[in-house]
């Protein structure tokens, strides 16, 4: 971790465009560079990397050109996907570690930082991939399969990797599991392309879908939920169905449009309706109701993440939804259009900015329902829209102008220079 007394250290060492960073090396002096008694040490936190008995996790991926590196250590929490291309032959088929199952399992992770516990990496599954791409998902997954020459063929090459971490509230690991492809290679080989993964999950909760990582991704929904007696955010399993709006439909009829909903995507501005025909016979009080459950939907959530990765119980990571109402003065009033305005702002690095939402206000406009004579009847428009604006400030100029004091001096300021 970066102090104030090894910055210019880590600078010199990590500041060009390329430099060597074995896990080895890594663990030297820790101690030295950690402030004594840090909280972090007891736990892992966000993209803290995830710690071995050896050194780290490893989790490869391409630097500068596409060939793989084995130094880039998986950070805690962030889920990853890279793919790279790794130098292999017949005649290297069992001298290369990397595309050995044993390499990536043979090293126990620690349960937190500076942790004597240990957790085991166990094998979930094993899919063999053949020349031509078919893939077989083996029975077996718990026996270990080594690279080996075969004929003219060399089985068992490592081609991809997923690791599945569990973890508590607190910080802790508990389990890692690992999923590997392996496949074959013949004589006019020279290379393969691999590819790795990670994922995480909070153990006795259901893993949900994530739309950004951390910012929001554009066409990705929007993650909603409920916060229940205080405790933290409940969302749906279907990110499709945490916030929504009225789905339009071919007849156009709203009454018969109850059910079929839109999700909000970030980023898109949208607007659906359809249309109510009123008759003499319609009383206010149901109607209204029956037009609110048609705007809002059964279960309109109460809270909006700011980030596309927020987690269920980081409260204070979550916006709060507005509630405002637009009416009239009139004793039947019958809502017609429900308004969702997301404000949103860049976040962090001008380089790579994040979209993290600020606000949310939903507006419900109501108008008077008129009383019509027997036997009339009276169609009116129901509408529900969603907007995105960006509220970012502007970027501060790089330099600035001397700024211009407007002040008389005294007549003898300068004296005696001139």
């Amino acid at each position: 971790m970066p102090t104030s007394e090894n910055f210019d250290q880590l600078l010199e060492r990590f500041g060009s465009a390329a430099f060597s960073a074995e896990p080895d090396s890594w663990d030297e002096n820790r101690d030295a560079e950690s402030p004594s008694g840090a909280n972090e040490t007891y736990r892992y936190e966000y993209g803290v990397p995830i710690q071995t008995v050896d050194g780290f996790l490893r989790l490869p991926s391409p630097v500068i050109s596409s060939r793989c590196s084995d130094a880039n250590p998986a950070g805690f929490l962030v889920n990853q996907a890279t793919k790279c291309t790794r130098s292999v032959s017949m005649e290297t088929c069992g001298s290369v570690q990397a595309v050995s199952m044993l390499f990536y399992i043979n090293s126990s992770i620690l349960a937190v930082p500076t942790s004597r516990q240990m957790v085991n990496i166990t094998v979930q599954s094993l899919v063999l991939q053949s020349l031509n791409g078919t893939q077989t998902l083996l029975g077996d997954s718990d026996v270990l399969r080594l690279p080996m020459a075969l004929g003219e063929l060399c089985i068992n090459i490592v081609l991809g990797v997923s690791y599945h971490v569990t973890y508590t509230d607190a910080g802790e690991i508990t389990e890692a599991a690992v999923s590997f492809v392996l496949g074959a290679i013949n004589k006019a080989a020279l290379s393969i392309q691999q590819s790795f993964e990670i994922s995480f999950a909070q153990i006795n909760t259901k893993p949900v879908p994530l739309s950004g990582n951390p910012g929001y991704v554009v066409g990705l929904p929007v993650r909603a939920g409920f916060r229940p007696h205080g405790s933290g955010i409940v969302q749906n399993t279907n990110k499709y169905n945490q916030l929504t709006i009225l789905q339009s439909t071919s007849n156009q009829d709203c009454l018969a449009a109850q059910g079929p909903r839109t999700p909000v995507l970030f980023g898109y501005n949208m607007i659906s309706g359809c249309k109510l025909r009123i008759t003499a016979a319609m009383k206010c009080q149901p109607l209204s109701q029956t037009l609110l459950d048609l705007l809002k939907g059964q279960s309109f959530p109460e809270y909006v993440a700011s980030f596309g990765n927020s987690q269920a119980q980081d409260v204070l990571d979550w916006v709060p939804i507005t509630h405002l109402r637009i009416s009239e003065q009139s004793s039947c009033q019958i809502p017609v259009s429900l308004e969702i305005e997301v404000k949103w702002t860049k976040y962090g690095s001008l380089v790579n900015p994040q979209a993290r939402i600020v606000n949310v206000t939903a507006t419900i406009t109501t108008t008077t329902l008129q009383q019509l004579p027997s036997g009339r009847e009276r169609t009116i428009p129901i509408t529900s829209s969603v907007v995105f604006t960006d509220v970012s400030s502007p970027a501060e100029p790089g330099y600035k102008a001397w700024p211009t004091i407007n002040v008389k001096l005294p007549f003898d300021f300068f004296f005696p220079f001139f």
